[in-house]
């Protein structure tokens, strides 16, 4: 009789780590394949890059710094949301009514590894955005300080949890077609007011205020005191850190699987 364990996991089946970074490369090239997704997450930034660099059609307070030095941190945190938020919220969503999050929840993979992996295509996709956008910075005449690369990174992570988790609590929580509606138009008008490109301070009245304390605010703000060298502001960290567990709690506790 064999006394072999029915339960043993098979010897050629992958690990919990190999099927988290199987599903995190799909997600990446889910995004990078992708006509539509491509064009919110890399070719809208880079010419809004361009195009506020080499015009003034946008009147812009930049303290004395360079309109490059001063545009280009706006821009990646512009990135970090289109790939965070806009990308992931829409994504997912048409993945939970298409009954794919209900599926893959079921495999090996699970929830928890399907979360993962999501996130770790998001930061991949951020990787490649940073790399695409800061070379056409550079090439454009960008000088950041070096010194504040590290604190720019540390804030892209904090922006992205942020971000992902707003983008969860809105898919699992709306139908597909709501999302796509929501999210188009919360990044427009973060883009407008929401103090990604134009800091808060510069934005007029009650809004400028507002802004501050947006998570689409507090990332601008910290990585242009990150990358001019002037310092992060105490106030992002704390919000966008409150923002991402308020978030992230909203989420875990709505978000529904189909």
């Amino acid at each position: 009789m064999s006394t072999a364990n029915p339960t043993a996991a098979h010897p050629g089946a992958a690990s919990p780590a190999r099927r988290v970074a199987a599903q995190a490369s799909f997600e990446t090239r889910a995004i990078l394949r992708n006509g539509e997704q491509l064009l919110v997450t890399i070719v809208v930034p880079v010419l809004l890059l361009v195009g506020l660099v080499r015009t003034s059609l946008v009147e812009l307070d930049t303290a004395g710094a360079t309109r490059i030095d001063f545009v280009t941190p706006g821009v990646l945190a512009l990135a970090c949301v289109t790939t965070a938020f806009t990308s992931q919220s829409i994504a997912t969503a048409f993945d939970r009514r298409n009954g794919v999050l209900r599926l893959l929840a079921t495999t090996p993979l699970g929830r928890g590894g399907l979360l993962a992996g999501k996130i770790l295509g998001v930061l991949a996709v951020e990787v490649v955005q940073v790399v695409v956008i800061g070379g056409v910075a550079l090439a454009l005449g960008w000088q950041p300080v070096l010194a504040g690369l590290l604190p720019a990174a540390g804030l892209l992570l904090l922006g992205t949890a942020a971000f992902t988790a707003l983008a969860l609590l809105l898919a699992g929580t709306l139908r597909a077609e709501g999302v796509l509606a929501v999210a188009n138009l919360v990044l427009v008008l973060l883009v407008v007011g929401g103090g990604l490109i134009v800091p808060p301070s510069e934005l007029p009245g009650a809004l400028a205020h507002l802004a501050a304390f947006l998570p689409s605010g507090a990332l601008g703000e910290g990585l242009r005191g990150a990358l001019l060298g002037t310092g992060v502001p105490a106030l992002s960290v704390v919000v966008l850190v409150a923002w991402t567990a308020a978030f992230g709690a909203g989420a875990g506790r709505l978000f529904r699987w189909h």
